[in-house]
């Protein structure tokens, strides 16, 4: 989620949406979510959002202003091609 200014304030996730279906998206999302930088390696990046469980991460500037979004399977498959060895994918435990 992001304001009129495209500073990212939250997260919502579908994980979030199923558990209550009728809750507005306001109380639904994660506020202050993790972001990276662009500067920030891609091995970097995809070692974290597998040790972290995250399919997907926003990219935002310093002020937070929402680049874009990163997605692991992306990350990884990037990271791999130019050598990095990162740890096995866990999958499903990203609450």
């Amino acid at each position: 989620m992001v304001n009129g200014q495209r500073v990212v304030f939250g997260l919502l996730r579908a994980n979030e949406l199923e558990r209550e279906p009728s809750l507005p998206i306001g109380e639904a999302m994660r506020p202050g979510p993790s972001t990276f930088r662009p500067f920030v390696s891609i091995e970097e990046m995809a070692r974290f959002m597998i040790e972290h469980d995250l399919e997907s991460s926003p990219i935002t500037t310093s002020d937070g202003r929402l680049i874009g979004l990163l997605r692991r399977e992306d990350a990884v498959s990037v990271a791999r091609d130019v050598g990095a060895n990162l740890p096995a994918e866990q999958k499903g435990r990203e609450p």
